[in-house]
């Protein structure tokens, strides 16, 4: 397994919006509200993921889904901004793990959240804070 770089997201980052997660079931509200953040539209169902809102939104699925699954809740989502690109940041209070990249899995198998996203993100890394561990990714801002 493969390692994240250890990084904090860029300091000069603005926080535009924030979302807190209990469970799974808050994942469609995420996706719809944090899609309409972006574009000023919700994300219609079965819409194409080819466009940066979009691909921040399943990225923002896939990390949330993971600290949901895998640290301790809540699950907090943030949107952050800078001149020149989008940050999310997504968090969950379990400090006793190191966020590692899955091993290769055939499609479907599950656990591809961090490969996913730096697949489709500029940038991607974590960090820790006194209660929480984030993973954040990177996009250029059109």
């Amino acid at each position: 397994m493969g390692r994240l770089s250890t990084s904090p997201p860029p300091p000069q980052a603005t926080e535009l919006r924030r979302w807190t997660l209990s469970d799974a079931t808050d994942l469609r509200g995420l996706r719809a509200s944090l899609h309409e953040e972006l574009t000023g539209s919700v994300l219609p169902e079965g819409a194409a993921l080819d466009e940066v809102p979009e691909l921040i939104v399943l990225i923002a699925t896939e990390l949330a889904t993971n600290a949901l699954r895998h640290g301790i809740p809540p699950t907090i989502v943030r949107l952050l901004a800078t001149d020149d690109c989008l940050v999310l940041d997504v968090a969950d209070h379990d400090l006793s793990s190191v966020p590692e990249l899955a091993d290769i899995r055939p499609v479907g198998a599950g656990g591809r959240g961090l490969q996913i996203a730096q697949e489709l993100s500029a940038d991607v890394g974590w960090y820790a804070t006194d209660t929480t561990k984030n993973i954040w990714a990177t996009f250029p801002r059109k």
